[in-house]
């Protein structure tokens, strides 16, 4: 599958010693699946993860708006990163977990609001509620438009007048999209995570490429090229994006990644932080 890209872009990928990708999952790694309770992994995406992973030229990070629980059933591939709830929650190569916020201060606050959504969602056709313990979400993808953005309008004020009470309010961000909320930890934003990573677990003189899908997406393409790294946009038509090149769809994404151990000749392998 061919990149649209720049040859100048396409120079920089072909011309590394070693890649450090941040693969989103949903819309880039695989299609979207009916709602976000179907974990089913995809055989393709797994062959494809394990042998990207077992690439001395190539680290996999998978970062997902997933409950972490979830990509690691999705991804069961040993030694790789995993980012889940936008990387409030990882799983380090060496298996062990970590939070990066502290469930205690952020779970009382969604037991307050979860109620008032159920209520609010209670009868209506096209709406799910998803609960990822450490956020919230309301999904309107099967809902009327003009029931969803009222909706949603309603449950953002609900979230709002509990979250931002004047006790929590550097604690949570709300999420939007199309006829989505969201409402989780400050940190559940893939920009930060982008830039935690990289600074927690770098791997110098690699060059950092982020493969993304939506505005949640967006947020770490900034970071990436702050990092003199570069993103690739999934979207079937050429849109407005900070990314530098774009692919059409996941089943094109899988194609073009699978294209990259061939790029590389025998490289050492390095040893992986297993913080």
């Amino acid at each position: 599958m061919t990149l649209h890209a720049p040859p100048r872009v396409k120079r920089r990928i072909e011309g590394a010693n070693r890649v450090y990708l941040f693969l989103d999952y949903d819309g880039t790694l695989a299609d979207f699946a009916p709602t976000p309770e179907h974990v089913n992994p995809e055989p393709e995406v797994v062959t494809l993860v394990t042998e990207l992973a077992g690439h001395p030229a190539l680290r996999v990070a998978v970062i997902s708006g997933r409950r972490l629980s979830h990509i690691e059933e999705l991804v069961p591939v040993d030694e790789i990163l995993l980012a889940g709830t936008y990387g409030v929650e990882l799983r380090l190569p060496s298996g062990r977990h970590v939070d990066r916020v502290a469930y205690d201060e952020i779970r009382p606050v969604l037991g307050q609001i979860k109620p008032r959504w159920a209520q609010l969602i209670a009868g209506r056709d096209g709406f799910f509620l998803e609960d990822k313990g450490w956020a919230l979400a309301i999904h309107g993808k099967f809902a009327a438009e003009d029931e969803a953005e009222k909706v949603l309008e309603e449950a953002r004020g609900i979230a709002t007048a509990v979250a931002w009470d004047g006790t929590h309010s550097d604690l949570f961000r709300i999420l939007g999209g199309h006829k989505f909320l969201e409402i989780g930890p400050a940190l559940a934003h893939k920009g930060k995570t982008v830039d935690y990573l990289l600074e927690w677990y770098a791997w110098p003189d690699a060059l950092p490429l982020y493969v993304g899908d939506d505005d949640k997406d967006e947020e770490a393409f900034g970071v990436i090229h702050a990092h003199d790294g570069l993103a690739i946009k999934v979207s079937e038509q050429p849109c407005k994006t900070d990314a530098d090149a774009r692919l059409p769809s996941p089943p094109a994404v899988r194609r073009w990644l699978a294209t990259l151990p061939k790029r590389f000749g025998d490289t050492e392998i390095s040893t992986v932080d297993q913080r």
